[in-house]
């Protein structure tokens, strides 16, 4: 309604402009951060697996609490670069990562407002979801029965890995607020 107002407004110069595209590109460019930290030859069993849960998490938590910051587009585009990096069939980890982020926002109005223990037990569900498409998929694609084991190791990662980097997008997700005036 203030919109509709008569007023002075600031002008967008160039310094707004741009901080106004680092905050709304933050959530997609840290996923991309973290996947490409994760990928470094570190050595790690299950580095694959890392990957994809440190990717479902972040979209998942972006997609409930910066909707518009993490668009269909965006995690398209973090889906294809999971499956380049992890070496998984092209368009698995994709289609894996929509659907979470479909999920996120089909669930976002009624998981915003609850706990944490709520909104982590919810994406642990999503997380064993996407890992059993993931496996589906893999298992279609090479024409082969694959063991589920995998699959269940990284459906846990995630949902262990979740606390950690909600406590680190929370605060990130917090001083883009404030910074925002949100």
């Amino acid at each position: 309604m203030s919109d509709r107002l008569p007023g002075i407004r600031p002008r967008q110069n160039i310094l707004l402009r741009l901080d106004g595209f680092a905050r709304y590109s933050f959530p997609a460019a840290a996923t991309v951060l973290l996947l490409l930290l994760g990928a470094a030859p570190l050595g790690l069993p299950g580095q694959a697996q890392l990957l994809v849960a440190t990717s479902l998490a972040c979209v998942f938590f972006w997609s409930l609490f910066r909707p518009s910051s993490m668009a269909p587009p965006q995690v398209f585009l973090i889906g294809l670069l999971v499956d380049l990096l992890g070496f998984a069939p092209i368009g698995v980890n994709v289609l894996s990562l929509l659907s979470t982020h479909g999920v996120a926002m089909l669930w976002r109005r009624f998981l915003t407002r609850q706990g944490f223990f709520l909104v982590w037990l919810a994406f642990v569900v999503v997380a064993m979801g996407a890992a059993l498409m993931q496996w589906l998929m893999t298992c279609v694609l090479v024409l082969a029965l694959l063991p589920p084991w995998p699959v269940l190791f990284q459906a846990a990662l995630a949902g262990g890995l979740y606390p950690l980097l909600a406590v680190l997008l929370t605060r990130a997700h917090q001083s883009l607020g404030q910074a925002d005036g949100t």
